[in-house]
Formats: C-alpha cells, sequence, structure tokens
C-alpha cells in the first residue's frame, strides 16, 4: 500500500489509513500542521537521515491519571525535599537533556535540531509544556509534551539521578488529573511505563478522547 506523501497543503490523511501505524510521510513541522496532527492523533517520530514520518500506531500506549502507579520508594521520594519540581520553568533545558540523553538500544536520538526547534516554538506558543526536576539548582530531570486539554501528549522524558523522571510524570500526572486531565498519551509501548500503569488501548478509544 502506498504511502501518503504530504504537499504544503495544511491536511493530513484519515489515520485510518495507516500502514504499520505510519500515516504520512514529509510536510513540515510548522505549528499549524503539529497542531493539527495532534489533535487528529499523529505525531512525528524520524530519525536524522529520514524524511518527517507522521504516526497513529494502533494499538495506542496511553495511561489514565485514575490508574497511576506510585510504588513505595517513589513515595519517599515524594516525601523528601531532596528534589524540587517546576513548571514551564526551562523547556529548552528539558528538551536539550533529552535530546542528549542515550537510550538503551538506540543510536542517536529522534529529537533533531528541526524537531527541537518546532517544540521550542510550540512551547512559545503555548502548546508544549515542560516539567523540571531540580537538585539544588541543578536540572536533573524532567519531561516535555503537548497539551490537548482533556489529553497530554508526552514527548519524551529524561533523568540524571535516581527517579527523576518519574517524579516529574508523577507530579505532572496528580496536576493534570486535578486540572480535569482525562488521557496522558504515552504513544508507544515502553517497559518503564507499564510499571507506572500504562496500558494499550485502541486507536478508535484513543481518537474519542481527542477535542474536536
Amino acid at each position: 500500500m502506498p504511502i501518503y506523501r504530504l504537499t504544503d497543503d495544511l491536511i493530513f490523511p484519515s489515520v485510518d489509513g495507516a500502514e504499520d501505524g505510519i500515516v504520512a510521510v514529509g510536510g513540515d513541522l510548522l505549528p499549524e500542521r503539529l497542531i493539527l496532527a495532534y489533535k487528529l492523533g499523529i505525531f512525528p517520530w524520524y530519525s536524522e537521515d529520514e524524511p518527517i514520518i507522521w504516526w497513529s500506531p494502533d494499538p495506542r500506549f496511553v495511561l489514565y491519571p485514575e490508574r497511576l502507579h506510585i510504588s513505595r520508594s517513589m513515595r519517599r521520594v515524594i516525601n523528601s525535599d531532596v528534589l524540587k519540581v517546576t513548571f514551564n520553568q526551562d523547556f529548552e533545558g528539558v528538551i536539550a537533556a533529552c535530546k542528549k540523553m542515550p537510550r538503551e538500544g538506540q543510536q542517536g536520538t529522534w529529537i533533531t535540531d528541526e524537531m527541537e526547534l518546532a517544540y521550542i516554538r510550540l512551547h512559545e506558543l503555548g502548546y508544549a509544556q515542560s516539567i523540571e526536576v531540580w537538585k539544588e539548582n541543578e536540572l536533573v530531570g524532567g519531561m516535555y509534551g503537548v497539551d490537548l486539554g482533556s489529553v497530554f501528549c508526552g514527548e519524551s522524558m529524561f533523568s540524571t539521578v535516581s527517579n527523576a523522571s518519574k517524579l516529574a510524570l508523577i507530579t505532572f500526572i496528580k496536576k493534570f488529573k486535578q486540572d480535569g486531565g482525562k488521557l496522558f498519551d504515552c504513544q508507544v509501548h515502553s517497559e518503564h511505563m507499564v510499571t507506572m500503569g500504562a496500558e494499550e488501548i485502541s486507536r478508535k478509544e484513543y481518537l474519542k478522547f481527542l477535542p474536536d
């Protein structure tokens, strides 16, 4: 089945035709296209030597805020005052740290220079958010993603000290739930997120949570 190639027109094909999760290739990372993509359940994910690849996996990996699992060890971390959590205080620092963080089984990073600049722009427009974790005024963990209101699309997280990224996630999910958030989108499966309570749902079910 041929893969849809985007043009300059601000349009995506139906996700129902996604081939192994790939909706389309090409296009650009302008804010208007990115925002439209997320509202349609689509996100970009590609390597430096590839064209932009747009994905809508089925099944989708998500975390319901009310099903967040917090281990006993993490409860001790939360109750400690060693690490401090902030919101949207250093978005550029967080995405830069995520970009250079080595990942098991991966060579290089999918956060290209183009991706980094695109999400910084989304942050400036109020669509992308960051959560920072600090230890003695040093950024030691955090995560960032795209805020759709009832759905938050987590993009990446990092940690340079034990449990920092978990603390960022837990603190965010608690606030997200209080603010009326319904679904944290992990996008694709990871064992790390399974331990936090994430699960797979169908693409069809996921799309029901997205804003009109």
